[in-house]
């Protein structure tokens, strides 16, 4: 469960606790809105508070995409997509390599038609020598179509409809197939197909050999509400057909409006059958021996797709024409003329080419708010889709500001089928568990099919399409100002793949504006955009935040602390030395003053924070070694050591509620937000028993003893300490093991008399859960508490 976020929360929420969409960005402000809004962000800047870094590391844990999730292992590594060459900044690219303006084209399976004309026969033939089916399926369509002479088929883009119609006129005994303009309106279609027929008879009359039924096949037929495809037009066209003995098959996507037609809907082979018979048909153009053709491509197509880059190429979301279009690929690297890694990289290629498709402007373009939806999930990959949908038009308004800018952002209340969009998108819709600040929630959430999609999508935006950033970077300020964790979380996520693409446009129109404002929410989200850059491999972040560290802009040198604390535990020694060095500053900074003045306390707390989510990581041993070594050689580094070793031990003890009754304790065998420990289990405790139990290295036992001891003698934290110690005692009274853990503790932190007195007077004098006396678990551990003290081995 994520922590519950400190930020100020929006001004008149929903009831599920977003904010409210913001007004049209066009509108003239009515009399006092502007007033209004003033008092709001007035009202909001005086709730502002820094959240806890422990917090915020939950957060990103919790809501960042998969993809850029801490310890995934998944993201950019160099100019890696999820471990993918993308781009020639990192890895080995094997071919040309152009930088600067370049034009590719990528031919992915036959091509749509253009023009009306006749299909040649070749074309027939070789699609027919690697076309795949369901046999029963395929011979009813083709039945179907013999008896009505004309069929409607329906299916989704990309899935072979084109190829299925030629080979249905085929089974269906054409020999000549005509390829008929889809712009037409339907109810032009019988006029259209008097005009083929006329010029099919006149072919017959100048070729005697050209006898025989002829077929039409009508592509992707455009009918929409304006000009929907109705009954009495096939019926017309059935008419013509049968008196000139010929066929019609007619392809619409799932979107076509058809008024009393019955379509066929058309079931696509898997991409693996549409490979395998390619493949196939590759190889028996190429077989050595023609005598034995089929035993060379049955042995060679099974060594091909036992290939790993096959294998992976299979498990990824790809289309048939990609398929279709990786056969050949695949027949020229058994024959030599294709590198290994090509072979590899044609996956993310086709990933890359669908990207491209989607965002290009033609007559087939995608609609500019579909557009927005695919940025959208782009962003928000994994996330709730209402969400996604919602905060999808608000991107929308902000692009046509951008398209129209004299006009009103127009977003219409209604759209597309979820079902529908999300297919267009190449991704699905599943059930999964949310963390939120009540505890995980069962929503419906939307991912793209392909891992790979949503950064590579994201780069080509930032990269590709400069006239968007203007609407995106409004966009994510906006998010940014959201009250919901996962949206904050999800802006600084895509900040930081802009940053990996190109980290100087990143930080001067994003990053650099949130790390310099005097609200805590947008500084939080400039660190976590930070950190998750600096994880996916976007260059220089540390060299950013050591300038921040010592720079004079306290806002910036905020962000560089709670940054260095979020990607500290992998350079812990080098992270520690720049917490000191900002901690020194702070100190002198202080002094100059005449008379001194009073530290900077949230600057204070958020250092202590940092070593606190240090010593809490997986580096936890090196960061105890390197406190051990340097916390005694000034008075700020004291400091700074003990107060966060203190909200160390103190996370994880905190009192926790019984869920049911809201009074009381949560029970015992509840398991903690963190997995691995249960409620009540105080983290650096556990640590502590593992070391003195032999489960961890041995010397931690003895320098976490030597650590407490100095907090609980010195004056400025010794009753943080106590109170920590306090909180300890009343998880014990709830569980055992943690009382045998503190039990074994108490005694070690005695070295002279006063500890003795000190933990003595605390065991006895301690108020229990709301205002109760000590609990009995307390007069139990006073009686392991010495009377004298005893020295304690150092740690060497």
């Amino acid at each position: 469960m994520s922590a519950p976020d400190t930020a100020a929360p929006p001004a008149n929420p929903a009831p599920n606790g977003p904010a409210a969409p913001p007004a049209d960005p066009n509108a003239q402000p009515q009399q006092g809105q502007a007033a209004q809004a003033e008092e709001q962000d007035e009202a909001a800047e005086e709730q502002d508070r820094p959240q806890d870094a422990w917090s915020s590391r939950r957060e990103l844990a919790d809501h960042a995409p998969p993809a850029l999730r801490i310890g995934s292992g998944a993201g950019f590594g160099g100019a890696l997509v999820t471990g993918d060459q993308h781009g020639v900044s990192g890895g080995r690219v094997a071919g040309d390599v152009i930088m600067g303006s370049k034009t590719e084209i990528w031919q992915l399976g036959p091509p749509a038609p253009h023009a009306s004309g006749e299909v040649p026969a070749a074309t027939l033939e070789r699609l027919a020598e690697s076309f795949v089916a369901d046999e029963e399926a395929f011979g009813a369509l083709a039945e179907r179509l013999r008896k009505k002479r004309v069929l409607v088929v329906r299916g989704a883009a990309f899935t072979g409809r084109r190829t299925a119609a030629l080979m249905l006129l085929r089974r269906a005994g054409a020999t000549s197939v005509r390829s008929l303009l889809r712009d037409r309106p339907p109810a032009e279609l019988a006029a259209q197909l008097d005009a083929e027929q006329q010029r099919a008879e006149q072919g017959r009359a100048e070729d005697a050999a050209a006898a025989g039924p002829v077929g039409y096949v009508l592509c992707d037929l455009m009918a929409d509400r304006t000009r929907p495809l109705r009954e009495p037009h096939l019926l017309a066209v059935r008419d013509r057909l049968a008196a000139h003995d010929g066929y019609l098959v007619v392809t619409v996507g799932p979107t076509a409006v058809l008024e009393e037609v019955d379509p066929a809907g058309w079931q696509p082979p898997s991409v693996a059958e549409v490979l395998t018979a390619h493949l196939a048909a590759h190889l028996r153009a190429t077989a050595p021996d023609p005598a034995a053709c089929e035993e060379y491509t049955g042995r060679e197509s099974a060594r091909l797709l036992a290939l790993p880059a096959v294998t992976a190429f299979l498990a990824r979301d790809h289309q048939l024409r990609e398929a279709a279009a990786f056969a050949p690929a695949l027949a020229r690297h058994a024959a030599g003329g294709l590198p290994a890694d090509e072979l590899d990289a044609f996956s993310l290629g086709a990933l890359e080419s669908q990207v491209r498709e989607w965002f290009e402007e033609d007559e087939a373009a995608l609609p500019l708010r579909d557009k927005a939806f695919l940025i959208s999930l782009a962003a928000f990959d994994g996330g709730p889709y209402a969400l996604t949908a919602e905060l999808s038009d608000r991107l929308y308004a902000e692009l046509l500001r951008t398209q129209r800018p004299h006009a009103p952002a127009d977003v219409p209340v209604f759209g597309t089928h979820i079902g529908k969009r999300l297919q267009l998108a190449r991704a699905e819709r599943r059930q999964a568990e949310e963390a939120t600040e009540w505890g995980p929630v069962r929503q419906w959430v939307a991912a793209f099919r392909d891992d790979r999609a949503a950064l590579v999508l994201l780069r080509e935006l930032w990269t590709g399409h400069p006239s968007a950033r203007p609407a995106l970077v409004r966009w994510l300020r906006a998010l940014a100002e959201d009250g919901r964790p996962l949206v904050r979380t999800r802006a600084a996520a895509t900040t930081a793949v802009l940053a990996h693409a190109d980290l100087p446009s990143a930080m001067a129109l994003l990053i650099e504006e949130w790390a310099a404002s005097p609200r805590y929410r947008h500084r939080m989200v400039a660190a976590s955009s930070l950190a998750l850059a600096h994880f996916v491999g976007a260059p220089n972040v540390p060299r950013v935040l050591d300038g921040w560290s010592q720079g004079e802009d306290r806002p910036m040198r905020w962000v560089a602390i709670r940054t260095h604390a979020l990607i500290g535990p992998e350079r812990p020694a080098r992270t520690l030395r720049v917490l000191r060095t900002v901690v020194r500053k702070e100190y002198e900074e202080s002094r100059r003053e005449d008379p001194p003045a009073p530290l900077d306390e949230v600057m204070v707390e958020e250092l202590a924070g940092a070593v606190e989510l240090l010593l809490l990581s997986e580096a936890r041993e090196t960061v105890l070694g390197e406190l051990l070594a340097s916390y005694e050689v000034d008075r700020p580094a004291r400091d700074l050591t003990l107060a966060g070793f203190l909200r160390a031990c103190g996370r994880g003890a905190e009192p926790r509620t019984d869920p049911e009754s809201g009074l009381g304790p949560a029970p015992a065998e509840e398991e903690g937000p963190d997995g691995e420990h249960p409620q009540g289990w105080p983290l650096v405790l556990d640590w502590y028993r593992e070391a003195a139990a032999g489960e961890a290295t041995a010397w931690v036992a003895h320098g976490l003893t030597r650590l407490w001891r100095a907090a609980l003698g010195d004056s400025l934290h010794s009753r943080d300490a106590l109170e920590v110690l306090r909180l300890w005692v009343l998880a014990a009274a709830h569980r055992q093991d943690v009382e045998w853990a503190l039990a074994a503790l108490l005694p070690a932190l005695v070295a002279e008399p006063e500890d003795a007195l000190r933990l003595a007077h605390l065991l006895r004098t301690m108020p229990g859960e709301d205002g109760a006396p000590p609990p009995p678990v307390a007069a139990r551990l006073l009686t392991v508490v010495p009377a004298t003290g005893h020295p304690v081995p150092q740690p060497r």
